[in-house]
């Protein structure tokens, strides 16, 4: 089971993130490829459809990591996907400093995570693994979960 990306206590960051197009690679791997990426250390691993020559459809990976992960990176997209090469480049990422509580709901405890901005929380979400497991245990839809959780957060 893949790792989740980590959280973050500050705001800025300087990643690498790297690029790949993959139009040979058989779509049963990439979830493969995700989690492979993920379990190495990678901050975010997402694909979106492309067309590249020839009309011919495709997927373009794309990963953010830390420069000091980049070497193990590049093996994983050499050795797992069809590609020849990628591109890579360094960007700074913004992210609103995190924190995580846990909140009771009438079928068991949520957590909640709140992004903050000069300390104060100014958005807040429920984990959803925790709401699906509500809902899967209980047998109710994921939306009632989610709105119960909402309304206890207003």
């Amino acid at each position: 089971m893949s790792k989740h990306p980590p959280d973050y206590e500050h705001t800025d960051q300087n990643m690498m993130k790297i690029e790949v197009n993959l139009d040979d690679t058989p779509g049963e791997w990439l979830g493969y490829v995700m989690d492979k990426l993920f379990d190495a250390g990678a901050n975010d691993v997402y694909y979106t459809p492309i067309y590249m020559k020839k009309n011919r459809p495709a997927v373009q990976l794309q990963l953010l990591c830390s420069e000091a992960l980049l070497s193990a990176m590049k093996d994983i997209l050499l050795s797992e996907t069809t590609t020849l090469g990628f591109r890579y480049y360094p960007l700074t990422v913004y992210r609103m400093e995190r924190s995580i509580r846990t909140i009771e709901t009438e079928w068991g405890p949520v957590t909640i995570k709140e992004g903050l901005q000069e300390g104060k929380v100014v958005k807040a979400s429920p984990e959803y693994e925790d709401c699906k497991k509500i809902a899967e245990l209980h047998n109710i839809p994921l939306k009632n979960v989610y709105q119960s959780v909402w309304k206890l957060l207003n």
